[in-house]
């Protein structure tokens, strides 16, 4: 009979690792338990996801097993796996992230979809976008890595939710056609305003109402920056603000594309319809979970800026 092994000195190979943390993330009801335990592992190991698969007999030691061992620790307490390595994928680009800063999800690439599918289709050469509340930039930046000839203004309220977007600007090379401002909702500098207007409003909001909160998973409610998440009422006042103040921005040809939450696309546009002067132009389901995710709506005739016109 072979002796029994001894775990604590088998050694700490990635497939070892990768089988027990795997295991233990499931227990510890970790979103997504595998893909989470890669993300750490490779960033430990510093190579890629595909590349773990390639070093399944490789030991892992020393300050890059300690590391790794850290972040278990943290992400079997709902710590974000984003926020642990610093690092979140969105439209095929890699963009810092950190507590500053709502976590880029994949529904959002939605609201990305159409922007860039609308200025196309108006055959928009060079689109001029604003983007509320940008967060760690991932709209605006992905809609500028597409659209070569697009620039962009894109907002916050906070200090630290812009050095992140100024960064990942600079990462992916348009930081030249991006303008970074702090301001709250709409209220913008009037020398921030291009002449004529905006091509595209986009806004992602904070659109959790005040009372489902609690209802969020722990690694959203309580490690993502609550102002990104909620208005602090019923999740609509983002919709009131831009229904009553944006048409003042646009171009008379220009729309607002906005990004609701689940079962919000009927109450958005009421809204949008009781303040004279927007048309509904359009609905999309995220290819996530198949939800209304984002809305379009231009400008009626009467409610048109007089600039721009001949």
């Amino acid at each position: 009979m072979s002796a029994p092994v001894n775990v604590e000195h088998t050694p700490w190979t990635v497939g070892r690792l990768l089988s027990w943390t795997t295991d233990y993330f499931v227990r510890s009801q970790v979103p997504d338990a595998r893909l989470a335990c890669e993300v750490l592992l490779a960033h430990a190991a510093g190579c890629r996801r595909i590349d773990l698969y390639a070093r399944f007999d490789k030991v892992l030691e020393g300050t890059s097993l300690e590391r790794f061992r850290e972040w278990v620790r943290r992400a079997a307490a709902h710590e974000p796996i984003a926020y642990l390595v610093g690092e979140k994928e969105f439209f095929s680009l890699p963009f810092r992230v950190t507590p500053d800063v709502l976590i880029p999800r994949p529904e959002t690439e939605t609201l990305v979809e159409c922007v860039i599918d609308h200025c196309r289709a108006a055959g928009l050469t060079l689109p001029r976008v604003l983007d509320l509340g940008t967060g760690s930039g991932c709209i605006a930046i992905a809609v500028l890595v597409q659209l070569r000839g697009a620039v962009a203004v894109a907002t916050d309220d906070s200090g630290a939710a812009l050095d992140v977007a100024r960064f990942n600007a600079e990462r992916h090379g348009v930081s030249e056609r991006l303008t970074l401002l702090e301001a709250d909702r709409l209220a913008l500098p009037k020398e921030a305003v291009p002449d004529g207007g905006w091509d595209v409003l986009v806004c992602n909001p904070p659109y959790v109402a005040a009372s489902a909160m609690d209802t969020l998973a722990p690694t959203v409610r309580d490690f993502e920056p609550q102002a990104a998440l909620t208005d602090g009422h019923d999740g609509l006042s983002f919709y009131r603000t831009m229904a009553a103040n944006a048409a003042r921005l646009l171009r008379p040809s220009g729309v607002v594309m906005v990004e609701v939450g689940d079962g919000q696309a009927t109450a958005v546009i009421d809204i949008m319809a009781t303040s004279r002067g927007w048309l509904h132009q359009g609905i999309w389901k995220d290819r996530v979970m198949a939800k209304e995710r984002v809305l379009a709506f231009g400008l009626a005739a009467e409610a048109a800026p007089t600039y721009g016109r001949g």
